[in-house]
């Protein structure tokens, strides 16, 4: 496990990722949430997208403190999200109430500001049924347990709530990776075109699935397949920008720089996303335990 920075190093570690994405990096918009979330006694996690319609911004990913009970209403309370009668307001009650959750970790920007809470129980994974019937769940995730059927997806990790873009993420794992011809299936299945083979062969290594749905509509609105850096995949279809992020972040840890990255599709078509580890928490040497080794 990493040792805990503290706030300052979190935020020196943020400047930094930033310049190297060519990304503006504001100490009064990043402070108040570093300060709102600590102490950081778990993990870290910068990342960044490819692509023109999705670059142009550095996130990061910050487990909890234990102090907080609800990540949310902490948010709202600080001035980093406004209150709303929206049923995305009431998701993460409701998700607490029904699930014995693990770890909360939130996300946001450096440029966009406060994006997400994520709900984090693999150690009492849930059946995406028993999700489905949350009262503030979108009823699209109902509508498509007949998709996650089919595919063999049936339990669900992680949640995540998007209070800005009004989604969530349902994250699906896959200890043992997932067959290059079951990627194809769950594009064909969502209308996408076939892509290229070099892709449906990273994605065989992919640790987690997540699909995103919203409360407008009945679609899935997107699928992402996570897995360790690519490198050799990714480096010739991203900014080069994104590969001096990617290899460059500062890390806490002993050894070599853990990274993922994301191979995402949507109507709107393929882009990637990727991570880098800045400090590891106990429960995510538990999960990424097998692909660490």
């Amino acid at each position: 496990m990493s040792p805990a920075a503290g706030v300052e190093d979190v935020y020196a570690a943020v400047e930094e990722s930033a310049r190297l994405l060519d990304v503006p990096c504001s100490r009064e918009r990043v402070w108040p949430v570093l300060t709102a979330f600590e102490p950081f006694e778990g993990g870290i996690i910068f990342s960044a997208s490819a692509g023109e319609r999705h670059a142009g911004d550095l996130d990061l990913t910050v487990q909890v403190p234990r102090r907080i009970a609800d990540p949310y209403a902490h948010a709202v309370s600080n001035g980093l999200l406004d209150p709303t009668d929206h049923p995305v307001g009431d998701l993460l009650a409701d998700i607490q109430e029904r699930c014995s959750v693990n770890e909360f970790l939130i996300d946001f920007g450096v440029v966009g500001g406060f994006n997400k809470v994520y709900v984090h129980f693999p150690r009492d994974v849930q059946g995406v049924v028993k999700l489905a019937g949350i009262p503030s769940m979108p009823r699209a995730v109902a509508e498509n347990t007949d998709f996650f059927a089919r595919h063999g997806l049936h339990e669900v990790a992680m949640v995540s709530i998007d209070y800005r873009r009004r989604t969530v993420n349902l994250y699906f794992p896959l200890p043992d990776g997932i067959k290059a011809r079951a990627v194809a299936s769950i594009l064909r299945d969502l209308g996408l075109p076939e892509p290229e083979e070099s892709l449906l062969q990273s994605a065989r290594k992919t640790f987690r699935v997540y699909f995103t749905l919203g409360w407008d509509s009945p679609v899935i609105e997107r699928v992402s397949f996570a897995r360790r850096l690519d490198l050799p995949v990714v480096k010739d279809r991203v900014e080069p920008e994104i590969v001096r992020f990617v290899t460059g972040t500062p890390y806490t840890y002993p050894g070599e720089r853990f990274s993922i990255s994301m191979v995402k599709w949507s109507p709107d078509g393929q882009w990637f996303n990727v991570g880098s580890y800045f400090q590891f928490g106990p429960l995510q040497w538990e999960v990424l335990g097998k692909i660490l080794t």
